[in-house]
C-alpha cells in the first residue's frame, strides 16, 4: 500500500500535555504544525495532578491557563487574558499553598501576591484537552491513532513515518519535537543516549472502592515496611499508591492486579483492608532516565522522552510544560526567519540541567522515604527545616523551580539577564497593564522604563518588526531602567553588562518581521520543505 505523504515545518511525535503545548505554541506563532499521536482520544486514566508556581506563571503569560485557575481563566479556543487587577507593588511574599517533601507535611509553596496561586490542581486530561483544542484553533493539524516508527534526518529536514489507521504516513518537516514520552520512539531513533538510575523499589496506584470507608483514612501512611497514600474522589473511589523499599518490580511490564495490591497495601499496613471494583492499576518505579542531549540535530525531546524520575512532589508535569514553553517559542521564530543564530542552541543548556536537579531532589526524597529507624532523626531533622523553610523558600522555590535562572548566553551578561521577571504591575503609555498581559501575543518585550530607558529605543529600531516595545513609568521593585523579556517570561538582557545590540543579535534576526498569520515557505529558511500538504 502506498504511503499518505504529508509535508509540515515542524512535527510533533506525542499529543500528550507536553507535545500538544508544543503544537499549540507553535501554530499560535504561524508554524504549520502537525501532530502524530498513537491514542485515538484523550485518556481518562488518572495522571499527574499538579501544577508548580513557575509552570503556572508562565503558562499564565502564554494565556495558556486552564478555566479551573481560581484566579485565571482562559479561553479554549484563542488565548485570552482573563482580566484580573496585579498587585500595585512586586511583592514576594505573597500567597503560599501547603505541600509536603518526600510525604512530611509542613512545606509550603510561596509565590508573589501578583502571580496566580502557587499550585494548579488540575487533571493531566483536562489539560491536553485544552491544549489540543488551543492547537487545533490555531491551525495545528492534529492525527490521532497515528504512531510514530521511523525518523531520518537529512539536509535541511526530517523524515518521518508513522502508522495509522489507514496504514503508513510518510511525512517531511524541517524540525520533529518528541514528545513520546518515557519509551521514546524519537529518541532510541535519533541515537540520542541516556544515563539512567536502576529501579531499587517497587510501586503501585490505581483507585478502588474500599469496603470499610473507615479503614484507610485519606492521606500519607509510613509503616516499618514502606508507604501508603490514599486520596478519595467525588464518586467515593480512593485512589492508592504504594511504595515498598523491599525490593525493585519483578516485572515492570506486567499488569498488575486487584490481588497483587490487596497483598501489597495489606503487607505495608500490617493488616488486610478489603477492597474490590479496581480501576486504572499500574505500576511504577524510581527508575530514572535523563538523556545526554535534548537536542540531535533537528530533533528536540521535551517531557518525559528527554527525562523520567520517581513521581514525588508533582514535579514531572511542570517540568514538562516548562520544557514546552522554552522550547515552542524558540523553534517558532527559528522557522518563521526570525530568529538568531544561536537561539535554538539555548534550548539544551538551559533545560537539561532543570531536569537533573528534578531527577536528584526525587531520588533525595525518596532516600528520606526508606523505612529503617536509623532514618528517624533525619526526618525529624527535614521535618524541621520544611516548617521553617517560608523564611527563606529553597526548598519551596527548588521543588516550584522558582529558583531556576538560566546560564549565562553570549557575551558579558548583566546580573539581572536570566531571571524571571514576575508580573509586575506597569503604567505605560497606552495605559495600566502588567508583565503577564504584555506578553500575550507572544511576541519578545522590550521595556523600557522612564527617560533612562527611552535611550535605548534607537538601538532596538533594526529589531521592531520582532519586538514590542512599551515605554511606562519606573516600576517598584525593578531595579533597571530597561528589561528584554522573553515571551517566557525570563530576562533576556538588563543593563549592566552586554550592550543591547549584542543581546538582540543573538536571540533575534536583524530586521525580521514577526507578523501573525502563516508564513510562506519562502520567508523562512533556504531550502526548507514546503509547508503545503
Amino acid at each position: 500500500m502506498q504511503a499518505r505523504r504529508l509535508r509540515a515545518q515542524v512535527v510533533v511525535a506525542g499529543g500528550g500535555p507536553v507535545g500538544m503545548l508544543v503544537a499549540a505554541e507553535l501554530a499560535a506563532y504561524g508554524v504549520d504544525t502537525v501532530v502524530f499521536e498513537a491514542g485515538t482520544r484523550v485518556s481518562e486514566r488518572p495522571k499527574a495532578t499538579t501544577l508548580h508556581a513557575r509552570a503556572v506563571q508562565s503558562l499564565a503569560r502564554r494565556g495558556h491557563l486552564p478555566p479551573t485557575s481560581a484566579s485565571y481563566a482562559a479561553s479554549t479556543s484563542s488565548a485570552s487574558y482573563a482580566s484580573y487587577a496585579p498587585s500595585a507593588s512586586y511583592d514576594r511574599t505573597g500567597s503560599g499553598s501547603p505541600f509536603h517533601f518526600a510525604g512530611l507535611p509542613g512545606l509550603v509553596i510561596t509565590a508573589p501576591k501578583s502571580e496566580p496561586e502557587p499550585i494548579l490542581k488540575c487533571p493531566q486530561a483536562e489539560l491536553e484537552r485544552l491544549f489540543e483544542a488551543r492547537a487545533r484553533a490555531a491551525g495545528a493539524r492534529i492525527l490521532r491513532g497515528h504512531r510514530v516508527t521511523a525518523v531520518v534526518q537529512e539536509p535541511g529536514g526530517v523524515r518521518i513515518t508513522a502508522e495509522g489507521p489507514a496504514g503508513r504516513t510518510a511525512c517531511t518537516a524541517r524540525y520533529l519535537v518528541g514528545a513520546d514520552g518515557a519509551r521514546s520512539t524519537v529518541r532510541e531513533q535519533a541515537g540520542i543516549a541516556s544515563d539512567t538510575h536502576p529501579a531499587t523499589v517497587s510501586a503501585l496506584m490505581g483507585a478502588v472502592t474500599l469496603l470499610d470507608p473507615e479503614a484507610l483514612a485519606a492521606g500519607w501512611h509510613r509503616t516499618p515496611r514502606g508507604w501508603i497514600a490514599a486520596k478519595r474522589d467525588a464518586e467515593g473511589l480512593t485512589h492508592l499508591r504504594t511504595l515498598n523499599c523491599a525490593h525493585a518490580p519483578h516485572d515492570r511490564r506486567s499488569e498488575p492486579t486487584l490481588d497483587e495490591l490487596r497483598r501489597e497495601v495489606a503487607w505495608i499496613a500490617g493488616r488486610d483492608i478489603a477492597m474490590e471494583g479496581p480501576r486504572w492499576l499500574s505500576r511504577f518505579s524510581d527508575f530514572a532516565r535523563l538523556a545526554r542531549t535534548f537536542r540531535a540535530g533537528r530533533v528536540f525531546l521535551a517531557g518525559d522522552a528527554a527525562h523520567v524520575h520517581f513521581p514525588i512532589g508533582g514535579q514531572g508535569l511542570s517540568t514538562g510544560v516548562l520544557d514546552a514553553l522554552n522550547l515552542g517559542w524558540k523553534l517558532a521564530l527559528t522557522v518563521r526567519g526570525a530568529a538568531g543564530p544561536e537561539l535554538l542552541a539555548t534550548y539544551d543548556p538551559e533545560r537539561r540541567p532543570v531536569a537533573r536537579r528534578v531527577i536528584d531532589n526525587t531520588r533525595a526524597q525518596l532516600a528520606l522515604m526508606r523505612p529503617g529507624s536509623e532514618l528517624d532523626a533525619l526526618r525529624e531533622v527535614f521535618a524541621g527545616l520544611l516548617a521553617g523553610d517560608r523564611d527563606h523558600g529553597r526548598i519551596s522555590a527548588m521543588i516550584s523551580a522558582q529558583d531556576t535562572v538560566l546560564p549565562e548566553g553570549a557575551g558579558r551578561p548583566s546580573s539581572g539577564a536570566g531571571t524571571f521577571l514576575h508580573n509586575v504591575a506597569l503604567t505605560t503609555d497606552t495605559g495600566e497593564s502588567d508583565v503577564i498581559r504584555l506578553l500575550q501575543d507572544g511576541r519578545p518585550l522590550l521595556l523600557l522604563f522612564g527617560e533612562q530607558g527611552a535611550r535605548y529605543a534607537a538601538a532596538a529600531q533594526d529589531w521592531a518588526g520582532v519586538l514590542r516595545v512599551e515605554r511606562a513609568r519606573p516600576a517598584a521593585g525593578v531595579p533597571y531602567d530597561a528589561l528584554l523579556v522573553r515571551p517566557d517570561g525570563y530576562v533576556a538582557w538588563a543593563p549592566g553588562g552586554e550592550d543591547l545590540d549584542a543581546a538582540l543579535s543573538v536571540y533575534f534576526a536583524r530586521g525580521a518581521r514577526l507578523a501573525p498569520g502563516p508564513t510562506a515557505p519562502a520567508q523562512a529558511e533556504a531550502g526548507a520543505p514546503s509547508a503545503a500538504s
